[in-house]
């Protein structure tokens, strides 16, 4: 069934010149990012420690003031030296046991509404690329916009790769994604729910902001956007 889906996404797109653009932290996927929710899957499997917690933490107290989580975004300490044939198959088992059936109807309705239309399906996330690839999969959505984390040999760095998808690097790759694929992002919609979708937001024709947080309830207001619940 997915692979029939699938193929009926791929072969709807070269009528569309609209995409349809989803975030999946806490739009598609109400609640905690996807990657918090991993990491204690690791950690229950021993395969994260305190060791690694206590690295994350010591790299984000070297980068204030001002207090952000961006520098935690853009590192990943905690895959460092980990070996991705060992992470990314319990990445898969993952999402498909834990991510997957507990989706909202209300957000899958409206993928679905897109996919009718003929619309190209992306998935556009700062989450790593093997944890959005399994939801893409289930989704049949045939292209993943998310974060790449580098790899040297068999190893994770605990780097990502550039560009990271988030605010305007975000924006970038959805952007370089439409004119390589003919898209007219003024015809397109995007979904997103926090200040690091503003941009992408702000660059198509049809934005709207789901499950708001961090402000995006008074940004979208003021821009005039559409606001939904996703739970």
């Amino acid at each position: 069934m997915e692979t029939q889906i699938q193929s009926s996404v791929l072969s709807a797109i070269p009528e569309t010149r609209a995409a349809a653009f989803f975030d999946v932290d806490n739009t598609l996927i109400p609640g905690s990012a996807i990657e918090v929710r991993f990491f204690s899957y690791l950690w229950k499997r021993n395969l994260v420690g305190l060791s690694e917690a206590a690295r994350s933490l010591w790299f984000w107290s070297r980068h204030i003031p001002p207090v952000s989580l961006h520098p935690l975004r853009t590192q990943k300490l905690y895959l460092a030296g980990k070996r991705p044939s060992v992470i990314e198959p319990l990445a898969e088992e993952f999402v498909r046991k834990q991510i997957c059936p507990r989706l909202p109807s209300v957000g899958l309705a409206a993928l679905e509404a897109h996919r009718r239309a003929g619309h190209r399906l992306v998935l556009t996330t700062g989450s790593l690329d093997f944890l959005v690839a399994p939801l893409a999969l289930f989704l049949g959505v045939d292209t993943v916009l998310a974060a790449t984390p580098e790899r040297v040999g068999d190893r994770y760095t605990g780097r990502l790769l550039s560009p990271f998808p988030y605010g305007k690097g975000k924006q970038h790759m959805v952007e370089t994604f439409a004119s390589g694929n003919r898209l007219d992002l003024k015809e397109s919609h995007a979904y997103g729910d926090s200040p690091g979708d503003v941009e992408v937001l702000r660059s198509v024709g049809y934005p709207t902001v789901v499950n708001p947080i961090r402000g995006m309830a008074r940004i979208a207001r003021r821009e005039g956007w559409n606001i939904v619940e996703w739970r």
